[in-house]
C-alpha cells in the first residue's frame, strides 16, 4: 500500500480547505494520505449555513478574520494558529477509522499525553475534549478530518460566532469551554511543529513505511491546476456568502439532527425559491429538501405529496424528511 504525507506551509484557510477537496476528488484512491495544516484566524461554516446569522461579520472584517465555507455539513467553528488539523484519506476497502484515531493517540503518547477516543467523533484527555472529527465517503475512498486543540484561544469563539438560541436551549447554560482543553494544559512544550512531527512518525510506524513529507505552499497553485480550481471556489465571495433571494416566508426550528432555518419565496402560489440554512451533518438531506420544495404549489396537499414522494425515493432520509414534513405542514396551517 502506498503512503503519501502532505504538509501545508500556508495558513490561508481557502488554500487548506481547497487542498482537502483536491485530495478527496483528485488524488489516487489507492493511497493512504496524511495531510497536516492549520489556519490563521478563521470562522469556518458548514455548506448549508447562513454566514450573516452564524457570524459577527462586521467584527470579523474589522479584525481581518477569514470566513470560509467548507463543502461538508455541520456547524460553525473558529480556527486559529493554536489548532492543528489532520486529514486522512484511505481507499474505501482499506479504510479503518479506529486506526486513524490510534495514530493520533500514539502521536500524543510520544508527547507524554494519554488520550482516548470518546464516542464516534472525539478524543479526550481525562474528561476534557481535545479533538473533534468529521467523516466523508465516496465510492472508492473515505475521508477523516479532525482538529486538535494545541494552544487555541478559547475566548475568541464568542468574539466572532453568534450562539444560536435553539442550541443554547438544547445544551443548557453550561459553558462548552469547561469541557474542552488545549494540549499545552497537559504538556506546555507542545507546538504545531512538534505535534506534526509526532503524527508523521506515528503514521509511518503504523503502516511500516517511511516516506518523504511533501510541503505545500502558494507555488503549488501554479503547479497543480486542479488545486487552483478548488482554491478559486473557496475564495469566491458568492461561495462564501451566497446570494440571498427576497424571502416572503421565514420559519425555523430545531430537530434532533440539526437546526433548520427555512426561507421560502412564494410567487403566484408557487414556491419559486428555497433557501435552507442548517448545521445538519447530512448535506444531501438539505439539498433534497430544497430540490423537492422548489416549483411546488404552496398548498398543504402539494407539499405533503412532494415530501412523501421524497420519503419513498430516499428511504435513507425518510425519518428526517418525516420530521420536516410534520413541522412544515404545521407551520402552513398557522
Amino acid at each position: 500500500m502506498k503512503l503519501r504525507i502532505l504538509k501545508s506551509e500556508v495558513t490561508n484557510p481557502w488554500f487548506n480547505l481547497a487542498t482537502e477537496d483536491w485530495i478527496f476528488q483528485e488524488l489516487d484512491s489507492d493511497t493512504h494520505i496524511l495531510f497536516l495544516w492549520r489556519n490563521a484566524e478563521t470562522v469556518v461554516i458548514g455548506r448549508s449555513q447562513n454566514p450573516w446569522v452564524e457570524c459577527k461579520t462586521d467584527k470579523m472584517e474589522e479584525d481581518s478574520v477569514y470566513l470560509a465555507r467548507r463543502q461538508s455539513g455541520g456547524g460553525a467553528v473558529f480556527h486559529d494558529l493554536g489548532n492543528t488539523n489532520f486529514t486522512f484519506l484511505s481507499p474505501k476497502e482499506d479504510y479503518n477509522q479506529d486506526a486513524n484515531f490510534q495514530i493520533i493517540i500514539n502521536a500524543l503518547k510520544k508527547l507524554g499525553i494519554e488520550a482516548t477516543q470518546s464516542g464516534r467523533n472525539d478524543m479526550q484527555v481525562g474528561e476534557r475534549k481535545i479533538s473533534g472529527s468529521a467523516f466523508k465517503h465516496a465510492i472508492d475512498r473515505s475521508f477523516h478530518h479532525g482538529t486538535l486543540l494545541v494552544n487555541a484561544n478559547m475566548q475568541k469563539l464568542g468574539d466572532y460566532l453568534n450562539p444560536h438560541p435553539l442550541k443554547l436551549q438544547a445544551k443548557g447554560i453550561k459553558s462548552v469551554r469547561s469541557r474542552v482543553a488545549n494540549l499545552v494544559d497537559f504538556n506546555d512544550t507542545v507546538t504545531h511543529e512538534s505535534l506534526s512531527d509526532a503524527i508523521i512518525e506515528a503514521f509511518c510506524e503504523y503502516y511500516g513505511q517511511t516516506v518523504e513529507v511533501e510541503e505545500l505552499d502558494e507555488e503549488s497553485l501554479k503547479s497543480e491546476p486542479h488545486l487552483n480550481k478548488y482554491y478559486e471556489q473557496m475564495a469566491d465571495w458568492d461561495w462564501r456568502f451566497g446570494k440571498t433571494p427576497a424571502f416572503s416566508h421565514h420559519i425555523e426550528t430545531r430537530f434532533d439532527w440539526g437546526i433548520v432555518d427555512l426561507h421560502l419565496d412564494v410567487q403566484q402560489a408557487v414556491i419559486t425559491d428555497v433557501v435552507i440554512f442548517s448545521d445538519a451533518l447530512n448535506v444531501e438531506l438539505i439539498d433534497e429538501l430544497k430540490r423537492t420544495l422548489t416549483d411546488t404549489k404552496y398548498t398543504i396537499a402539494e407539499v405533503q405529496a412532494k415530501l412523501q414522494a421524497l420519503k419513498r425515493e430516499r428511504t435513507d432520509l425518510a425519518d428526517q424528511v418525516a420530521d420536516f414534513e410534520q413541522w412544515l405542514v404545521g407551520q402552513m396551517t398557522t
